[in-house]
C-alpha cells in the first residue's frame, strides 16, 4: 500500500504544480487552443506511435482525436506516464528525448480544464506524414517471417528462433532494423542475429511450429541488437553500423510469453543500411555480465530492495554511443555511473521507476569521451515485496535468475566505440576474458548454479 500512497501523492504533487502553471499560463495570455498549442505538442511526441498501424491503441492525428481523448491525455502526461521517457536528466544530453517541458504539461492541463476548444483555423497546422508505415521511414529491405508461430493461451514461456534469407549478394552495414510484431501482446522480446554461414534456415524444423527452440540461435552468429516491450527504433549515430556478410540468414529468437489467449505471431522486420563501412566498430560492455546470471540474483519473498552493484574499469578510451537496460517486473531503479581518472563522477543513466513495458535505448546527442581508467558502475534495485504494484506473484514468491518472466535478470549496458579502432581487440577480449571469469568462479562454487546453466545451453 504505501508504494500506491507514494505514487499517488506524486502524481498528486505534479497535478497541483501543473493547474498552478497552467493558471499563470491562462492568466498571461489568450485561451490555450489545440490549434495553437496543443497541436504541435500531440504532433511532435505523440502521433508517431499513436496512429494506424503502430503500437499505440488510438490514433492522435486531428482536433476530434485528440479531443476524443483529452482527459486521458491530460492524467497521463501530468503524471510523466507519457509520452514514455523513462530516463531522468544525466551528465550528457540524449538524442530524441520524448519528454514534455514543465509549459508544455501546463498548456495541455490548461486546454482540457478550458473545455479543449479547437480555436483559430487559420492556426491549424497540418498533421505530421509519414513516409511509410514505418516510424523510420521506408525500409531498404523489408522481410516476413516465413509461417506463423502459434503462441499458446496458456505454459510457460516460449524461446524460439526463426531463421530467414536475406538474400543478400554483397555485404550491408546495418545501421537500423525495426520491426512490426503481428501479435504484439505476446512477444515479450526479440533478439536478432546474422548466421554468415548462410545456413540457419536449411536447420529443420522441430515440430509443427517454425523454428527451433532454445536460447541458443546458433555456433557463430552476430548479435544485431533486439526488440524489446515499449522499445522505439533509433538509428545508429554517426555513421556507425553493424556488418551483416553477403549470403548472411537472419535469425530472429523470440521470447514469447503467453497471455491466456492464443495468437499467432508473423512479423515483419524492416533493415535500413548505412551507405558505407563505419570508421569505428561498436561494442557493448554490459554490467553485471550475462544479465547477473553469475552475479547472487536471488530475491526472498517479501525483500523489499535487493540490489546489485557491479563496476569495471576501461582499459582504453571509449567515446560512449549510448545506454540501454533491461530486467523484468520487480526492478524498481538502474543506474550507471562513470568515474573519471580525474575523480569526477557522471550519470549516463538513472531510472528511478522502472517499467518493464518500456525499454529503450537511450543514445547520447554527442559522442561521451571516456578515457582509459574511466571506472564504469552499474547498480540495479529490485523490489519483491507486495507493495510492488508491477509485481506478477501475488503473495510475492522466492525469485531467481530466470527467462521467464515471472523470473528476474537485470543489466545496464554502455553502447560504445573505442576511441582508436585498433583498441576493439583489446576491448572485446578483456571483457570476453572477465565473463568467462565470473562463469567458471560462480559454477566452481555453486554445484547447482553450475547444472542451470548446462540445462540452459542444452536447450
Amino acid at each position: 500500500m504505501k508504494a500506491h500512497f507514494t505514487q499517488n501523492r506524486s502524481i498528486l504533487l505534479a497535478m497541483i504544480l501543473a493547474l498552478t502553471f497552467a493558471a499563470r499560463v491562462a492568466q498571461a495570455g489568450d485561451a490555450v487552443t489545440f490549434n495553437n498549442q496543443v497541436a504541435p505538442i500531440i504532433y511532435q511526441n505523440c502521433s508517431s506511435c499513436h496512429r494506424p498501424g503502430e503500437a499505440a491503441p488510438f490514433s492522435l492525428l486531428s482536433y476530434e482525436d485528440v479531443r476524443r481523448k483529452g482527459k486521458t491525455i491530460g492524467k497521463a502526461t501530468v503524471s510523466h506516464s507519457m509520452p514514455p521517457w523513462k530516463a531522468e536528466p544525466a551528465s550528457y544530453a540524449y538524442r530524441d528525448e520524448r519528454r514534455l517541458t514543465d509549459q508544455q504539461i501546463a498548456e495541455i492541463q490548461s486546454w482540457v480544464a478550458g473545455g479543449m476548444a479547437e480555436g483559430d483555423s487559420s492556426q491549424k497546422p497540418a498533421p505530421p506524414k509519414f513516409a511509410s508505415g514505418w516510424q523510420l521511414g521506408e525500409p531498404d529491405l523489408v522481410i516476413e517471417m516465413p509461417a506463423g508461430f502459434h503462441v499458446p493461451a496458456d505454459g510457460p514461456d516460449i524461446y524460439r528462433n526463426i531463421p530467414v534469407q536475406l538474400g543478400l549478394t554483397e555485404d550491408k552495414w546495418v545501421t537500423a532494423i525495426d520491426m512490426k510484431p503481428s501479435a504484439r501482446a505476446v512477444v515479450h522480446h526479440v533478439l536478432y542475429f546474422a548466421d554468415g554461414s548462410g545456413h540457419a534456415h536449411e536447420r529443420p524444423s522441430q515440430g509443427a511450429e517454425p523454428g527451433y527452440s532454445g536460447m541458443r540461435a546458433g555456433r557463430q552468429v552476430i548479435p544485431l541488437g533486439g526488440w524489446a516491450v515499449g522499445a522505439q527504433p533509433h538509428f545508429y549515430p554517426d555513421g556507425l553500423a553493424l556488418k551483416v556478410p553477403a549470403g548472411s540468414d537472419f535469425i530472429v529468437q523470440y521470447h514469447f510469453h503467453p497471455t491466456g489467449k492464443p495468437e499467432v505471431e508473423k512479423s515483419k522486420i524492416g533493415f535500413y543500411f548505412a551507405k558505407k563501412a563505419p570508421e569505428r566498430n561498436i561494442t557493448r560492455i554490459q554490467l553485471p555480465p550475462h544479465y547477473s546470471l553469475f552475479s547472487g540474483l536471488d530475491i526472498p519473498a517479501g525483500e523489499k530492495d535487493f540490489v546489485l552493484r557491479d563496476s569495471y574499469t576501461l582499459p582504453v578510451a571509449v567515446d560512449g554511443v549510448g545506454v540501454s537496460a533491461h530486467a523484468h517486473y520487480l526492478a524498481t531503479q538502474m543506474k550507471m555511473t562513470a568515474t573519471l581518472p580525474d575523480g569526477q563522477v557522471k550519470t549516463l543513466l538513472l531510472i528511478k521507476d522502472w517499467d518493464f513495458a518500456w525499454q529503450d535505448r537511450y543514445y547520447f546527442k554527442d559522442f561521451v569521451p571516456l578515457p582509459k581508467g574511466t571506472m564504469l558502475s552499474a547498480e540495479i534495485h529490485w523490489d519483491n515485496s507486495a507493495d510492488n504494484p508491477h509485481n506478477p506473484s501475488n503473495p510475492p514468491i522466492h525469485v531467481q535468475w530466470g527467462e521467464e518472466s515471472k523470473d528476474e535478470m537485470g543489466s545496464i549496458s554502455l553502447i560504445a566505440v573505442p576511441h582508436v579502432e585498433s583498441d576493439l581487440g583489446t576491448l572485446n577480449s578483456e571483457l570476453a576474458t572477465r565473463g568467462r571469469k565470473l562463469a567458471r568462479d560462480k559454477m566452481a562454487a555453486n554445484p547447482e548454479l553450475a547444472k542451470k546453466v548446462m540445462r540452459l545451453l542444452a536447450d
